[in-house]
């Protein structure tokens, strides 16, 4: 995805609201770097659209509370996967 970062961010935040998405998700989506997408997301958007920005900030504060969770699941499942 390339543009204007400013029409990026907004496209990205849109994005992450909508599905719920974490920042790996949306730069594997949009095919550009997570640095990036965290980038547009937090120093860009909350200059462009600050309600935007709360919505995200949202999304991204639940999506870190939980990736613990997220983790242990993938690891769990990897050996699972393996014992077969």
């Amino acid at each position: 995805m390339k543009g204007q970062p400013e029409d990026r961010a907004i496209t990205l935040a849109h994005y992450i609201v909508e599905k719920g998405a974490t920042v790996r998700a949306a730069a594997k989506e949009y095919g550009i770097s997570k640095s990036t997408v965290h980038k547009d997301v937090t120093a860009r958007l909350e200059r462009l659209d600050p309600t935007l920005f709360r919505k995200v900030r949202q999304v991204l504060d639940i999506n870190r509370d939980e990736r613990h969770i997220r983790g242990g699941a993938a690891t769990r499942e990897k050996y699972l996967g393996r014992q077969e």
